[in-house]
């Protein structure tokens, strides 16, 4: 059986300053134990972009996946609400088939290398 990956909502703050990365704003829930009840906070997570599409303002759809690198664990899975420029004028996001079947042609590359 097929097992239902988590996806959250996230905000792109920062774009085009990391090669194949993005920073989010998620926001998430803090529990105050003085006071008793949740607060509203945010939090910045890097998030990979194979394809560089991803532009600051955009409100995009993430999951966690493979690690990209010591501190991207995410990587995003569409873009819901663009901000400024066209989906149509951007490079199309990668579905799951398609970041599996590059993953492995990686993977296979680096063996051959060896």
């Amino acid at each position: 059986a097929a097992s239902v990956t988590r996806q959250t909502n996230a905000v792109v703050v920062s774009a085009g300053l990391m090669e194949k990365t993005v920073k989010v704003r998620v926001g998430v829930q803090k529990w105050n134990n003085h006071i008793g009840k949740h607060f509203n906070r945010s939090r910045n997570i890097l998030v990979h972009d194979p394809n560089s599409s991803l532009r600051i303002g955009d409100v995009i759809s993430i999951s966690p996946g493979w690690r990209a690198s010591k501190q991207v664990n995410h990587v995003v899975n569409s873009i819901l609400a663009p901000f400024g420029e066209p989906i149509e004028n951007r490079p199309p996001v990668p579905t799951l088939e398609e970041r599996l079947r590059m993953r492995e042609e990686k993977r296979r590359a680096r063996e051959e290398r060896r």
